[in-house]
């Protein structure tokens, strides 16, 4: 083989296996949101996902949203200090861009971490003591069962979550600002530049990424092959993965949003 077929086989290796996943990628997810529309799945283990989801990422969100608000006070307020000693729109720049931008995507990111490793732990622990086979010889749908009450519960905790991590973040960023820049509460809580447009597109990316998490990390748990070792890089994977369908679907609805706004 010459040098340059080589060359051209290992470029061509990576691109047809991320095609090939990202066809397998999608299809689970056609299978799972069809389970979804359908609601074929168990009231209990969406009730029971809720609240594995949701309320143990409470914390985890106020943390990361709070320090978020913070920072970006304070990055924001040294820049306008600079340039433009005007603090007026200093609120209604930040909550447009939490609602439209950084809510939901940095609340979804942590989102990944946590409930992401915790699907692909999960599923692939099944996979290898074939507790997954044992559903299909019982003649249940694994997907229906382990996956689609899973992304039912995403989807509504995602938004919640990125609703309740923009409040924490405008908490925080609002006593920052009056605090270091002496800006009013009512001066800071500006929905001037906050449009209609603004909170749909925060609720598309929040709905897109409730979706798109638990699909592919549970595509990760369903791939599992090995022992313990391969739900180690089952997790591995899932991390990576989600995060990156986030940033990728970040930037589609965003351009999208720019482009029809």
């Amino acid at each position: 083989m010459s040098l340059l077929s080589r060359m051209m086989a290992r470029v061509g290796r990576p691109f047809t296996g991320g095609l090939a996943w990202a066809w397998s990628v999608y299809d689970l997810g056609y299978e799972t949101i069809r389970g979804m529309l359908t609601f074929r799945y168990s009231r209990r283990q969406f009730i029971e996902q809720c609240y594995e989801i949701g309320n143990r990422s409470l914390l985890f969100i106020t943390f990361a949203l709070g320090i978020l608000g913070l920072i970006s006070i304070y990055q924001i307020g040294h820049q306008v200090e600079r340039i433009l000693p005007d603090f007026s729109m200093m609120g209604a720049a930040f909550i447009n861009v939490m609602i439209r931008e950084f809510g939901p995507t940095i609340t979804a990111l942590m989102i990944a971490t946590r409930v992401g490793s915790g699907i692909a732990a999960e599923i692939g622990s099944m996979v290898v003591t074939e507790q997954v086979d044992a559903l299909r010889m019982c003649n249940a749908d694994p997907v229906r069962y382990l996956v689609v009450p899973r992304t039912a519960a995403s989807t509504l905790m995602m938004v919640l979550l990125s609703a309740y991590g923009i409040a924490v973040a405008t908490l925080v960023g609002m006593l920052v600002a009056k605090e270091a820049y002496g800006v009013h509460y009512q001066t800071f809580l500006n929905l001037q530049l906050v449009g209609l447009d603004d909170v749909v597109i925060g609720l598309l990316k929040a709905i897109a990424y409730g979706v798109s998490i638990p699909i592919v990390a549970a595509h990760s748990g369903l791939n599992t092959e090995g022992g313990s070792e391969g739900v180690g890089w089952a997790t591995t994977r899932a991390v990576v993965n989600t995060s990156f369908v986030v940033i990728v679907l970040d930037f589609i609805l965003s351009a999208f949003g720019y482009l029809v706004a």
